[in-house]
């Protein structure tokens, strides 16, 4: 509890233990003949501003601002003028239990808001720089890229880098949501906010603070309340046509009546005074709100960042995704399986010997493949250094990547040509195609067709199950996109109960299947595209919810995605979808239940049928329900 709670506890029981005892004296007679006059005024004043003054004073600076219609200025409107009508001991429990439902409301925002808080505490408070021996602490804002940074055991790492020296397991708890400590050894990546454990490391620090993993997740943080959902738009114009209404409805309660009917204003006046107390909307101005914040903090605790409440409104009706298959649904782990000569080789390579040719193949692609930073000529690269090979790049020249085809290169002088059956079509190559599930690296040289290698991706561990999860939760349709063969796309959504599949596409093709896929939704079904946030961003922006998968410390997938899971699990999704629709069922629940009971009430109310004991219930009691409901979003599944 705060301290700004533990002062309104101590004046809500000040005030409490006072007005129990005017009351008790009222209704013993001690107060004798003064009961029924202004003598009373007094009295019960003190109770009413010991815990009511900070209403009042809110009220009348937003009048000054030119806010006048608030709960502030209802609560202040309503309890002057139950006072008019000597409605005294009424006046003041109005403004208590008020107070006791902001003081609840208080702890509940304070509750909602630690689940994300917690995610602050990532933030490293300094950076050791080792300087003539020593371990200088300074500000990780001060540290320029390339400089040597040392973490100890227990410490926070506060900036992105690569480990230099040392070897340790991090917790990344704090970005991935995860407990299994990672081992980090020399030459690994490594990020900010993750907490090292019994080893120390040094680093040399690839970025400064601002652009650093820790410093996006905060910002990405900071800024998640700020993006309201429709209902929370809703909510907010709800209110300011709402208030200035049933303010005008009670001041003519409050004198039409009389007017028409004949008789005394103090009955009518007490009327509208329980009819504003009514119609305070604190219940649905605060718990709408707090149930998406709760909503987002939940998913926080899995390690899923969601960047505002409208987002996690759209994954509630979410019933189509599409995932990139590289990188989110295979672990991007490319191997070379199989090395196919051609059956007829003639130039380009020493003999027709089976093992010789396979070799010299496997050598021409790696050269070939030499200064590519694709995962799968990397692939190659690494199955020719396995077999004892090394690259000499002098060897080759004149490199020139064509996206969605190849690679075309110079080797010794000679043209060679790396890529899918595109490239040998395009440069009018005969082929030999190659019916092997994976992807096909087909290789030629000055023209002649030299073979083929077969890559293969592998399936993550858990895909299968986090596709039927998320049937289960109601996504209709699971669709995967990829510019491998359609082959090998095909045995991959095979394995995985993939719906839908679009192969053989070049980098700029997703962006028009996902516009296509839009096209088919009906209604208020959304769209949303997981991908690896890398080469991604183009179709995360353009679906209804991008999520980046596998993106811890990509700036790209921080940048363009809607909802950034901080690990590459991507069974999370079915969860965020999950967490999501129950924030949205207790939205809808609050916003139900708030207004039913108010309008009940207020009905009553105008018929002089409802005091201000009712009236409390219909705006506190019925705050504080609603927050307690909004508080079941915290939870995550499985708590």
């Amino acid at each position: 509890m705060t301290k700004k709670q533990k002062s309104m506890l101590l004046r809500i029981m000040i005030s409490f233990v006072l007005l129990a005892a005017f009351m008790a004296c009222e209704r013993l007679g001690v107060f004798g003949t003064f009961t029924d006059t202004w003598l009373l005024l007094p009295v019960y004043a003190v109770p009413y501003l010991i815990i009511g003054y900070d209403i009042i004073y809110k009220a009348v600076r937003n009048i000054k601002n030119g806010q006048v219609f608030d709960e502030n200025f209802l609560m202040m409107l309503a309890t002057f003028g139950a006072f008019g009508v000597k409605e005294y001991s009424e006046a003041a429990a109005v403004m208590l239990f008020y107070q006791v439902g902001e003081l609840f409301q208080g702890y509940a925002v304070g509750k909602s808001r630690q689940s994300i808080s917690e995610m602050m505490d990532i933030c490293p408070e300094y950076a050791n720089i080792e300087e003539n021996g020593e371990l200088l602490q300074v500000d990780p804002d001060d540290v320029e890229t390339g400089s040597i940074i040392v973490v100890k055991p227990g410490e926070r790492i506060p900036l992105d880098g690569v480990v230099t020296e040392g070897e340790s397991y991090i917790d990344t708890a704090a970005l991935t949501g995860e407990s299994v400590p990672k081992k980090v050894c020399e030459g690994q990546e490594i990020f900010s906010g993750c907490v090292n454990g019994g080893g120390t490391l040094k680093i040399r620090t690839t970025k400064e603070f601002d652009d650093s993993t820790v410093a996006k997740i905060l910002e990405l943080v900071e800024n998640a309340s700020g993006k309201k959902a429709k209902t929370e738009k809703f909510i907010t114009r709800f209110a300011r046509y709402y208030t200035p209404v049933v303010t005008i409805g009670a001041v003519l309660l409050a004198f039409i009546p009389p007017l028409i009917l004949g008789g005394g204003f103090g009955e009518w006046i007490q009327r509208a005074c329980t009819f504003l107390v009514i119609s305070c909307p604190c219940a649905l101005v605060i718990s709408v709100p707090l149930g998406f914040f709760g909503g987002i903090g939940a998913a926080s605790r899995m390690g899923v960042l969601v960047k505002g409440g409208n987002f996690l409104e759209a994954v509630a009706e979410m019933t189509t995704i599409v995932f990139d298959k590289t990188g989110t649904l295979t672990k991007g782990e490319f191997r070379v399986t199989k090395i196919l000569p051609a059956q007829e080789i003639k130039d380009g390579l020493r003999d027709n010997n089976g093992e010789e040719s396979s070799w010299n193949l496997l050598e021409l692609a790696a050269l070939g493949e030499a200064y590519s930073n694709h995962p799968i000529a990397a692939s190659i690269r690494e199955a020719y250094e396995e077999q004892g090979g090394k690259l000499m790049m002098d060897r080759v020249t004149d490199a020139e990547e064509t996206a969605g085809h190849g690679i075309c290169v110079r080797v010794d002088g000679r043209e060679v040509l790396l890529g899918n059956e595109k490239l040998m079509q395009r440069n009018e190559i005969e082929y030999d195609p190659v019916p092997e599930a994976g992807t096909i690296v087909y290789a030629a040289c000055d023209k002649r067709f030299l073979g083929a290698l077969v890559i293969s991706d592998v399936v993550k561990e858990g895909a299968a199950e986090a596709i039927r999860s998320m049937k289960k939760v109601g996504v209709k349709r699971c669709v995967m996109l990829t510019g491998d063969r359609k082959q090998a796309a095909e045995s991959v959504a095979a394995k995985l109960g993939i719906d839908e599949v679009h192969a053989e596409l070049l980098p700029g093709d997703k962006v028009g299947i996902v516009e296509m896929l839009l096209a088919r939704q009906k209604g208020h079904e959304k769209l949303a595209f997981a991908g690896d946030g890398i080469n991604d961003a183009p179709v995360l922006t353009r679906a209804d919810i991008g999520i980046a998968m596998g993106s811890m410390g990509s700036d790209a997938a921080i940048e363009a995605a809607d909802i950034v899971l901080m690990d590459d699990d991507v069974q999370k999704i079915a969860r965020v979808v999950k967490c999501a629709r129950k924030t949205l069922r207790i939205v809808k629940q609050n916003i139900v239940f708030a207004l039913g009971i108010k309008a009940l009430v207020l009905v009553l109310g105008a018929l002089g049928m409802a005091n201000m004991w009712e009236a409390v219930f219909a705006d506190v009691g019925v705050a504080v329900i609603a927050i307690m409901n909004s508080m079941r979003a915290l939870k995550t599944e499985g708590e």
